[in-house]
């Protein structure tokens, strides 16, 4: 059997009124906490509203990894001398779309391995823990494995014109 409590809006005020007495007014009143909802209206995570936005906040984090990352510095500067290479040695189309398509790997894995330790940062902060040095550990195992790849791919393709360059027969 179900006991129904509905409680008239009269009784209701009757009941409640002294509740208001109830709260001391030495105790400060603080405002109610955000929702979530006013957070995100709040904060910087904006859906982009045009494509012109979209690769303007894209060129935000290539610009953040260039000017904070030492490895993505170096993997630019090596991707440029690679492609500088390859076009002086007049590398064949398919060879330099090789050698630019393993280079950007490179930089996207960096890219995204600056993503992973910038969130594994915000989620452990101070602190350390062995489940986040792990995570750390493996993205940047991923990017070492994708530069040692591209140099192995970039050998292969520039090695052979270089050495036809320096040792002629």
């Amino acid at each position: 059997m179900k006991a129904d409590f509905k409680m008239s809006q009269s009784a209701a005020t009757t009941f409640f009124s002294g509740a208001t007495a109830l709260r001391q007014p030495h105790i400060p009143h603080y405002p109610r906490e955000e929702s979530p909802s006013d957070i995100r209206k709040n904060s910087a995570w904006h859906i982009a509203p045009n494509l012109f936005v979209s690769f303007k906040y894209a060129w935000a984090g290539i610009s953040y990894a260039f000017i904070t990352q030492r490895n993505f510095r170096i993997h630019t500067a090596m991707t440029a001398t690679a492609i500088s290479f390859g076009l002086f040695l007049h590398v064949n189309a398919l060879g330099m779309a090789i050698v630019a398509l393993t280079c950007a790997l490179v930089m996207v894995l960096e890219l995204l391995n600056t993503a992973l330790e910038s969130v594994v940062d915000l989620t452990v902060g101070q602190s350390y823990h062995e489940l986040a040095k792990i995570a750390k550990d493996c993205a940047a195992g991923a990017v070492m494995i994708s530069a040692l790849a591209a140099v192995l791919v970039a050998g292969f393709i520039i090695a052979p014109p270089l050495l036809a360059m320096v040792f002629p027969l």
